[in-house]
């Protein structure tokens, strides 16, 4: 289906319910080290409840082993620093969604590396800062999968 990163999360609860989310979607999700938690934490079993065995979850020491191991992928950045829609994206199976950390977000040399038309952000009402970041990455894959006509596996 489609491979949400998390760049360095840091606060279990969300990660748990991004588990949770790709246990339901088909999404794989790869978590980019230093994590903020550890896998065992009980905040993030508690979120992901018993979705952990459901869903496929890799962690990896760095961002270029994340993306090495990936292959051939369409990598869309989520900022609030991004000017384009996530709206106005026609997705592709197989397509990476990267969010950065909760507090802090995607840094410069990660977004510089990104082409400009792949980064992309969430509407909100003029003054706000962010999205939670479990939050976001629901909406992302809802869109994209919503374009794939929810179907288990386009």
């Amino acid at each position: 289906m489609f491979n949400i990163i998390l760049f360095e999360p840091e606060i279990p609860p969300n990660t748990g319910n991004i588990i949770r989310l790709c246990a339901n979607t088909g999404c794989a999700l790869h978590l980019v080290e230093p994590l903020g938690f550890r896998l065992e934490d009980k905040q993030l079993r508690r979120a992901g409840l018993d979705y952990r065995e459901f869903a496929e979850v890799k962690v990896h020491a760095n961002l270029d082993a994340c993306l090495a191991q990936l292959g051939e992928t369409r990598l869309f950045a989520f900022s609030t620093k991004a000017s384009h829609s996530y709206a106005d994206v026609q997705y592709q199976v197989g397509d990476s969604f990267i969010f950065g950390p909760e507090t802090r977000g995607l840094p410069q040399e990660v977004r510089d590396s990104i082409p400009h038309e792949q980064l992309v952000r969430l509407p909100m009402l003029e003054g706000s800062r962010s999205l939670n970041l479990s939050n976001s990455v629901a909406i992302a894959v809802y869109e994209a999968w919503r374009q794939h006509g929810f179907g288990s596996h386009p």
